[in-house]
């Protein structure tokens, strides 16, 4: 397993690599012969000249990103971190001025102070609902570690409380932008949540794919946590290897025309193993849809174009595995727990001037 440490290392060398490359295009169109050439029409900046055709550095890196997303995601988390610390840095040292207290004393105060200790009630609560990430110990047994992890859990909670009244009132704004991909899908995709919702999550799915199933509890909780600020559309991407994937995705839109795509979509996942032509026709029939329509719809391959068209669009953009999801172009890759999309979610709640929406609980 990759330490914490050499982790970190390797985003920090990523984002060296990417950020010299970025000063070095800085220095060079600062020369006073290049700085008129430096900016194109419209005020965007040319990568290139080729005759009379300019390729700005929008249009560059959105090529870039698409090749290859790790490098631009490596200098944004690495960017962002430094940001995020040096803000908590100037806000804590602010306030306390402010008070005329030490930092210590302020953290001390607001943070450490409103930690509520941790009852044997909240751990043996914790227990029960992780017992399958226990390893089979026995509550008097991880009894300690759970208690010091709830402690540190609430210690951040406060302090991620205090940090976004300490920026509320210094109206922080953060102006640097992930980067995100953008794939033109067909309108008809299926969704739930209000078009206008701030958060936008296209998930790319395949049917046959155990971890697009195992991903599903967190979809949800998703959805609960957060309402009408999110919109999920799905995304058929049946991948190669599963060979009954693709046909199940046209059914699913099958289901779809009858406005039944989210009954047979959880219909489908509970039945991965057993996504034959003939099984499909029998779960539209289980779900009460029309036989005779839904069985003409999915012979006749009415939407098979449509899928390969979404898989089309979905591998030029770079997502080729699944599960994956883009949320506001956010790129976030596998069956990854509720709160690394949490962190993105607030995140672009916060962007949109919206308040935080969710605390995590254990």
């Amino acid at each position: 397993m990759v330490s914490r440490k050499s982790a970190l290392l390797a985003v920090v060398l990523a984002a060296a690599v990417v950020g010299s490359a970025a000063d070095a295009f800085a220095k060079k169109k600062d020369k006073p012969e290049e700085k008129g050439a430096a900016r194109a029409v419209a005020g965007a900046e040319i990568a290139a000249t080729v005759g009379d055709r300019t390729i700005t550095l929008e249009e560059l890196d959105a090529k870039a990103l698409a090749a290859s997303f790790q490098p631009f995601q490596a200098l944004y988390e690495a960017r962002r971190a430094a940001l995020d610390g040096m803000i908590a840095d100037l806000l804590f040292e602010r306030e306390a001025q402010a008070r005329g207290i030490t930092k210590e004393e302020l953290t001390a105060q607001e943070i450490d102070q409103k930690v509520e200790p941790v009852t044997d009630d909240a751990i043996s609560a914790f227990y029960e609902q992780n017992k399958g990430r226990m390893g089979g110990r026995p509550l008097d047994q991880v009894k300690d570690p759970v208690r010091d992890y709830l402690t540190a859990q609430g210690r951040q909670e406060a302090a991620t409380a205090f940090l976004d009244g300490l920026k509320t009132k210094a109206g922080v704004k953060i102006r640097i932008e992930p980067p995100r991909l953008r794939v033109e899908l067909a309108s008809n995709d299926p969704s739930r949540g209000p078009a206008t919702a701030p958060v936008q999550i296209y998930e790319f799915s395949d049917f046959q794919c155990p971890f697009c199933s195992r991903v599903k509890p967190t979809v949800k909780q998703i959805i609960d946590t957060y309402g009408d600020k999110v919109r999920l559309v799905f995304v058929d991407l049946p991948l190669p290897m599963h060979p009954n994937a693709h046909i199940a995705a046209e059914a699913a839109q099958c289901a779809n025309d009858a406005g039944k795509f989210w009954e047979y979509h959880d219909k489908l996942f509970e039945n991965q193993g057993a996504l034959g032509a003939e099984q499909l026709k029998q779960y539209a029939s289980d779900l009460g849809l029309d036989g005779e329509a839904f069985n003409a719809c999915l012979d006749s391959g009415k939407h098979r174009e449509a899928v390969a068209e979404d898989m089309r669009k979905a591998q030029g953009a770079g997502v080729t595995g699944t599960p994956a999801f883009l949320i506001n172009g956010r790129f976030v890759s596998g069956a990854q727990p509720f709160e690394a999309f949490e962190t993105i979610i607030e995140d672009e709640l916060q962007r949109a001037g919206l308040a935080r929406a969710s605390t995590t609980k254990p």
